[in-house]
């Protein structure tokens, strides 16, 4: 192969070109972090590569010669030519590394999805996740629809139609504003107590206004909602404020209540107040490869948090 029929090197010529932008040789060696004397004897060598006079040296300087002139014409052809295949290579390596549609109600993802995914990464460290948040009803539909691979949701039941599986459970507590009279109340507050007072839900859809709505309807039809928000940070503030008692996830109301903003309502032993966290899936895909390894990281660590404490 003679040396007109090898490419020259991407480096040079890019190097020739910044010398018809920049007007000299040596801002040209400037730019690409060489020093001018380097800078020259790669566009020597290119020049006996192509046979060709590139550049009139002079004591002055140095500038293109009409065959220079032609050379950058078509080197910067050659550069744009391989930008784009670089671009176009990445594209391809983006299409193919493993990516995760997950989609997590409000809850799971404050307080769960961090931790699980912590744990996923250890066994795929360049999976890239996709994480959506909304209410339970609208992750069942983004996992109905494929627009998600896996979802989590919480709530008394499974979704029909949809591949579940249960995680671990949440409990849920009543509180109040510590003016409120509930908070001074010593006896326990009954189920029908409960569902006769308007209380402050969440919007329809959410897993928590389910869980509720069913314990509570098992009484009687509960009564209806003081206020209907729609995320459990508004709810708290609401409670906090007075306005009506809350039915809450421990994991959200926990630093209020620590802090006395908030307090808890003993209930009747009667009452449990709980709901599932499950994972689901269509199920004519369940979950393979990262959905399956996220899947069990999560049933692990929630089995681990049910683990009752000893004595101390």
């Amino acid at each position: 192969m003679t040396s007109l029929t090898r490419l020259p090197d991407l480096d040079v010529l890019d190097l020739l070109v910044s010398v018809a932008e920049l007007g000299s040789l040596g801002a040209a060696a400037r730019e690409h972090g060489v020093s001018q004397p380097a800078a020259s004897m790669r566009i020597s060598a290119l020049e006996r590569r192509l046979r060709l006079r590139l550049l009139d040296r002079g004591p002055t300087g140095s500038a293109l010669t009409g065959s220079g002139r032609a050379v950058v014409g078509h080197a910067r052809l050659v550069l744009e030519a391989a930008r784009s295949f670089n671009v176009e290579v990445a594209a391809l390596h983006a299409a193919e590394a493993p990516r995760l549609r997950v989609a997590a109600s409000k809850t799971i993802a404050d307080h769960r999805i961090p931790q699980w995914l912590s744990a996923l990464r250890d066994s795929y460290p360049d999976l890239a996740v996709a994480l959506e948040v909304d209410n339970t009803k609208h992750v069942e539909a983004m996992v109905r629809e494929a627009e998600a691979d896996l979802g989590f949701v919480e709530g008394p039941h499974p979704p029909a139609g949809l591949g579940s599986k249960v995680l671990g459970s949440d409990d849920l507590v009543v509180v109040v504003a510590p003016q409120h009279a509930w908070a001074r109340r010593r006896k326990p507050v009954t189920l029908r107590e409960l569902a006769t007072t308007p209380l402050l839900w969440r919007e329809p859809g959410s897993g928590t206004r389910d869980t509720v709505w069913e314990i509570l309807s098992a009484e009687c039809q509960p009564a209806r909602p003081a206020a209907e928000l729609g995320s459990a940070v508004a709810i708290s503030a609401a409670a906090r404020a007075g306005v009506a008692p809350a039915v809450l996830s421990n994991l959200i109301a926990t630093p209020d209540l620590v802090s006395g903003a908030l307090r808890v309502v003993r209930v009747a032993d009667s009452v449990s107040l709980s709901r599932k966290f499950r994972a689901i899936w269509r199920r004519a895909t369940p979950p393979t490869g990262a959905a399956a390894t996220l899947v069990e990281h999560a049933g692990r660590i929630e089995s681990r948090r049910m683990v009752p404490m000893p004595p101390p």
